[in-house]
């Protein structure tokens, strides 16, 4: 047990690593581009106010998309919900995501949690459903990755680093794509994956407080793990029905990257969608390893290095990026902390209501 806690510890030691190297070569990044970003930063006042505006519409639209995508995989898996109250949740795990780095795992604990509904939908089934919710999302990028690099070969902005990060990210969503259904499409598989976890998870819990040997329930996470399987198995018979969630997950990616060149816009720089496409891209990939809250310093680090390959300088890139940071934070995390402590708020009443019951 004490060994199985190694691999963890290295590897959260090798994203500290990571990120700290990062944030050296953002603050180098930035000292060498002093002289341009002090040349923008004096030209703020010139940023057209009435194209920011755009961002409000732009991500209401987002997330627009994702209320719509999870509606629509809930109803594959036989289960109906309100989209408003998708959309809230959505805010919700917005602000979790943003708050909690953990490459995604918070917001699907917590989405597990939030959307329980008795026995029509379990955290098994909610888990799942975010899971196809993050695939849909990540392949649907594949074909945008292939528009920006399209965009780049006409703008003749195609270098062979900007195809080495492009290869690479394309690898990644691939062996993704074709390890879930492998682990997922089997029982035996997909129980010892996930016993694995639990008894993982079991162990570093144990580490820190001694006197819980067994915070996840063994019994009741294999129950967990065969509804998970069948859930799966429902899903995968109706492949079909996916189509319209992929779209949902397109516009979702779509918008995300009009937002970000919109801030360019306000600029008034016309830079290649390409470069925009692949930094993005890029990114937010780079993002699930961040230890920092909202991947802050990777994603700007590595967003200006991608557009500086593509030519847009650094002291054009980096206010643009470190701007859109900003207003986007603004727009969505305020509701997404206020529908996160309201339903916190609702979920502490609940217990105690049932406590007094009993």
């Amino acid at each position: 047990m004490i060994k199985a806690s190694q691999p963890v510890a290295k590897k959260s030691h090798w994203k500290l690593i990571l990120n700290i190297v990062t944030v050296v070569l953002l603050a180098l990044l930035v000292y060498g581009s002093r002289d341009q970003l002090a040349e923008t930063l004096r030209n703020l006042r010139h940023v057209n106010g009435y194209i920011l505006l755009l961002l409000i519409p732009i991500e209401s639209l987002n997330y627009h998309a994702q209320a719509r995508l999870y509606q629509r995989l809930f109803l594959v898996v036989g289960t109906k919900f309100e989209y408003w109250y998708l959309y809230r949740t959505s805010l919700e795990l917005n602000f979790v995501n943003h708050v909690f780095p953990s490459g995604g795992a918070a917001g699907i604990s917590y989405f597990g949690v939030t959307v329980r509904k008795g026995d029509e939908v379990s955290g098994g089934k909610a888990t799942l459903v975010h899971i196809i919710k993050l695939a849909a999302t990540f392949i649907s990028l594949e074909f945008i990755i292939a528009f920006g690099l399209l965009c780049l070969a006409i703008g003749n902005r195609v270098n062979g680093l900007l195809l080495l990060v492009t290869a690479t990210l394309t690898t990644i969503v691939l062996l993704v794509t074709a390890a879930v259904p492998y682990i997922f499409g089997s029982q035996r598989r997909i129980n010892s994956l996930l016993t694995t976890s639990t008894v993982l998870i079991n162990t570093l819990i144990h580490k820190v407080r001694p006197n819980r040997p067994e915070t996840i329930n063994m019994m009741a996470a294999k129950r967990a793990f065969t509804e998970f399987h069948d859930n799966y198995q429902q899903i995968k018979d109706r492949w079909r029905e996916l189509r319209v969630p992929f779209l949902y997950a397109l516009l979702a990616n779509v918008t995300e990257i009009a937002a970000l060149y919109v801030v360019y816009l306000a600029f008034g720089d016309f830079v290649n969608i390409g470069a925009v496409i692949i930094a993005y891209a890029v990114a937010n990939f780079a993002g699930l390893v961040s230890v920092l809250p909202g991947g802050v310093g990777i994603y700007e680090a590595l967003m200006t290095a991608v557009m500086a390959s593509a030519g847009v300088p650094p002291g054009v890139s980096l206010p643009v990026t470190v701007m859109y940071r900003v207003l986007n934070t603004a727009i969505q995390i305020p509701p997404g902390y206020f529908l996160y402590q309201r339903s916190l708020r609702r979920k502490n009443a609940a217990a105690a209501a049932s406590k007094v019951e009993a």
